[in-house]
């Protein structure tokens, strides 16, 4: 079965086809800068790169150049548009609705609408992604896999917020999390690194990039993470502030006469690493700043190692013990020294990492130390991967 994997951004398309025959890859790439005068169009297929610069007007034609360079480039070795068995759409918000991958149907598109409120930066981009793949290959499947469906196992007191009850189930206002698709597989893959059953294990994945949250999975389930109602509660991340104090947000705009949009953006564009730092979003910048002795930028990176450290620790006595922690995406996989940093002082719980092993960048490895009580490892993430194989399960049941 080939499966096209789409995740389709407010500016950007990212896409994979795979093959689930035989688990390759046989092309993956990107559109960028959607709507600008000038876009970028990337395809890599066959260890081969193309990349060109053209206006992209909207996502239909980023979706129809998409499929034309998957059909055009020989590397690829796909001869026609009906050789692609279904359709993969990450989506990042699915509410309360949705706690497994659907078949987009009517309904389903209107759910996504819907909680298009709760994610306005990519939802909206989801439905124009799937209308786009609706014209260019009507009748193939479309399937939804949503980001915080690996989260709907938490128990209310995990998700439920010191609101109302009337205001909170009237307008949904609850702990939903994100970057589920990530977090399922990590913790998948890290059992069978370790050859025990997920169902046995008591996990905390770290998902550490320009957006982190980390989640705490118990015996295969969740009970708890840090992203929230939005993806915004948390870590501090690239642009996010993470967690503060509502009334902090209240009072700066009363005294700045900011309204919520504008209050919206500050908080989601301009606040967390680069707010803090005022060097950069990116990680390796700010550490190079550090290393010119920049305090700014020292206390925005020490910031992200506090908070994460805090979540694991709450996390550990939530599930009374972890047997592993799992480290991914941009930060976990690569950045030697977030890893040291964040375990490091945890040696009381079993958590000790062999400097030698943890000089690991963007590779599957283990890197605690051999005596150990907790297994500290990295996985790079695959979410292409572990949206295709969802597609595959379902379109076998239709």
């Amino acid at each position: 079965m080939k499966v096209l994997v789409i995740n389709s951004g407010s500016s950007s398309l990212k896409f994979q086809l795979r093959n689930m025959t035989d688990h390759t890859v046989m092309a993956q790439g990107t559109v960028e800068k959607i709507g600008l005068p000038m876009g970028i169009v990337t395809l890599k297929a066959g260890g081969m790169k193309v990349s060109r610069d053209l206006h992209v007007a909207n996502h239909e034609v980023a979706v129809e150049l998409a499929l034309s360079d998957l059909l055009e480039t020989e590397a690829v070795g796909l001869h026609s548009l009906d050789e692609i068995d279904a359709i993969g759409h990450r989506i990042v918000q699915g509410g309360d609705s949705f706690d497994k991958a659907m078949l987009i149907t009517e309904d389903v598109y209107e759910k996504i609408r819907e909680y298009g409120a709760m994610a306005p930066l990519h939802n909206p981009a989801h439905l124009k992604g799937i209308d786009a793949c609706s014209v260019m290959m009507p009748g193939k499947p479309q399937i939804a896999v949503f980001d915080t469906a690996f989260h709907q196992t938490m128990a209310p007191e995990a998700y439920t917020y010191g609101l109302p009850k009337q205001h909170a189930e009237k307008h949904k206002i609850r702990r939903y999390g994100a970057h589920g698709t990530s977090h399922k597989y990590v913790a998948n893959r890290v059992a069978e690194l370790m050859g025990r059953p997920l169902e046995e294990l008591k996990l905390i994945t770290c998902h550490l990039g320009n957006g982190s949250s980390i989640t705490a999975i118990k015996n295969g389930k969740v009970v708890d993470t840090s992203m929230g109602f939005t993806p915004h509660e948390g870590m501090i991340m690239g642009t996010r502030c993470g967690d503060i104090d509502a009334t902090a947000v209240l009072y700066l705009m009363q005294q700045e006469q900011i309204d919520a949009a504008e209050m919206d953006r500050i908080l989601n564009k301009e606040s967390g690493l680069l707010g803090v730092s005022g060097v950069s979003s990116d990680l390796r910048d700010i550490e190079n700043a550090i290393a010119e002795g920049n305090a700014d930028a020292k206390l925005a990176r020490d910031i992200f190692i506090h908070r994460a450290k805090k979540y694991i620790g709450s996390y550990i006595a939530e599930m009374n013990g972890v047997d592993a922690i799992v480290f991914t995406a941009g930060i976990g996989e690569n950045s030697i020294e977030s890893r040291s940093d964040i375990c490091a002082g945890m040696e009381f719980l079993g958590i000790r990492l062999d400097n030698e092993k943890n000089t690991v960048r963007g590779e599957e490895c283990a890197v605690h130390a051999d005596d150990a009580r907790v297994q500290v490892w990295v996985v790079p993430t695959n979410e292409e991967l572990s949206i295709a194989e969802d597609v595959v399960k379902l379109v076998e049941t239709l």
